[in-house]
Order: C-alpha cells, then structure tokens, then sequence
C-alpha cells in the first residue's frame, strides 16, 4: 500500500494564501487562490523550484524534532496525570483523529470528484457529464484524462488492437509558447487527427493512417463562462470510415488559467456518436464547484 500523498491541490508555503497543484511527485506552475478544505495530506514544502525541497538532511530533522514533541507531550501528560499525593488521576484516553482522506473531496459528503456521472479534471477546475454508455477507464495509455464509449471493437488497420467509437479527452497545454487560444486550437487540431487516426501513441495505426482531411469549424466558442476557441475536421482513413476530431481550447477557470485542451475523436459511420454530441458536451463544461444543470453533479448526456 503507497503512503505517497495523491494530487491535489495543497496550501503553497512560499506564497501565503495561495494553494499550488501537487501532481503526486512535483510541484507544479498551477496556482489558485487559496479556499478552505477538509484535512489534506501534506506533500513536501513548496520551494519554488517545482519539486519538494529540503533533501534527506531535513526528513531527519523534522522526523527528530517531532520525537522530541512527542516525547515531551508523554512526559507532560505522566506528570500531570498525578495529584498532590502522587497517586495517577484517571485518564480520559486518547482521542480519535480524524481520517486523513486519500483524494481530494469537497465538504458536505460526495462531490464531483467521486461522481461516477461525472469526468472530473481537477488540476483544470473542470467537469465534464459521461454520456451514457460511455466510461471513464481507470488508465489509457494516454495520460490525459479519458472518457470513451463502452464498446470496443476491433480496430480496422490493426487486427490485435482494439478501438472506440468515441472518445474524449482533457489535458493542459504545456511545452508551448503560444498564448491565444485560436492558435493553440489551430496547431493543435493537426496533433489531435494523428493521435487519433494516424497512429495511436505506440506508433500503430490502427485505421492505416490518414489519407485526407476537410475542415468543418474553425470559431470561437464560449467554454464555463470563458472564450475559447474550436477547430473540427472530417478525415479520412486508408482502412475504415475514418471520424470527427475536434480540438477546443480555453482559459482554465482556476489559478493561473493555463490553457485547457479538450481532444474530440468520434468515429464516422453509422457506429459513430452523433456529431451533435460535441456540442452537447462543450456546452456541458462546468467549472468544478458549479452543480447547475447541463454540466453539474447527477446529469447526464445522451449519445
């Protein structure tokens, strides 16, 4: 079992009022004003240069300084527990320590982050409803945050792969130098058509590559109260019908509002998702603490 605290977001001790976005081993650039929480575990203190600091050297004091507390806290509660006489008063015992929880939730019982309804990105401040028949597998070999159709089927350039019809993803814009998000839909439509339907991120091509494209959209498009800005493509495969892929870009609604990259890939053909769901969905984009209709805890989308 890990002891290894999960993602989240964590107060920033450099930057008092501030919680900075732990990804489970690093620090990262993503910072939010700071807003009240259950207890969290503690990652290591924030240093500014995007990891934990301190090195083994201050586990060791910190470790040794808490033995002495601890160890102080005994020696005052013997010497308390006796009265004047000597004899031992009776003890209260112990009290009971809250859990510490193992992700992140939202106060008052269940929240988005553990809606099965729901595809929650929280490093992003963002939700997305699953439609139905749809799922949200546990882990892709993709990083990004994933939520696709159930079914599966055997992918039409690669027999001992297996395919879906639909599938969306969300992630962060990183490594660029680009700030409009119009220029990162445009470029990174291009990305989001190889991924998907020239080859795959092991490097098969599972629809035997892309022969052809046409552009569908290319606007802007207002995404959880934000402007953002979307690219939509028709390609064409060598084997099977080919698909829909859609890049929607978007100032995130937390911290920083580092650009968030929504990835469309619908399958064309009868099996395909109706493209109308596209927009169903975009529109459905919620910030996360939102719960209001079209996007918000317990709703739901048809295909």
């Amino acid at each position: 079992m890990s002891n290894a605290t999960p993602p989240g977001w964590y107060p920033d001790s450099a930057a008092p009022g501030t919680d900075r976005w732990w990804d489970g081993t690093a620090w990262t650039a993503h910072t939010r004003p700071n807003t009240p929480a259950p207890q969290q575990p503690v990652p290591p203190r924030y240093g500014g240069s995007g990891r934990g600091v301190g090195g083994g050297g201050r586990i060791v004091a910190v470790a040794t300084a808490a033995l002495v507390v601890v160890g102080a806290a005994v020696t005052g509660a013997v010497l308390l527990g006796r009265d004047d006489s000597g004899a031992e008063s009776k003890a209260s015992g112990p009290t009971r320590s809250a859990p510490v929880p193992t992700a992140t939730t939202t106060a008052g019982g269940d929240g988005p982050a553990t809606d099965p309804t729901l595809l929650v990105d929280q490093l992003n401040g963002i939700t997305l409803p699953i439609p139905d028949s749809w799922e949200k597998p546990e882990s892709t070999v993709d990083k990004a945050l994933t939520m696709r159709t159930a079914d599966s089927y055997t992918c039409p350039g690669d027999s001992s792969a297996f395919c879906h019809h639909g599938t969306v993803t969300t992630r962060t814009a990183s490594e660029t130098d680009l700030t409009s998000v119009e220029a990162l839909a445009k470029r990174d439509i291009t990305t989001a058509a190889d991924k998907a339907y020239e080859e795959n991120v092991v490097g098969d091509r599972i629809h035997g590559g892309i022969t052809s494209h046409e552009q569908l959209r290319s606007a802007s498009v207002s995404v959880a109260g934000r402007t953002g800005y979307e690219v939509r493509w028709r390609v064409h495969t060598a084997k099977g019908p080919g698909g829909y892929v859609q890049s929607l870009v978007f100032p995130s609604t937390v911290g920083s509002e580092s650009p968030v990259i929504v990835r469309y890939a619908f399958d064309a053909g009868p099996d395909g998702p109706p493209l109308s769901l596209m927009d169903t969905l975009t529109r459905a984009i919620r910030p996360i603490d939102d719960s209001g209709t079209s996007g918000g805890v317990g709703s739901s989308v048809a295909p």
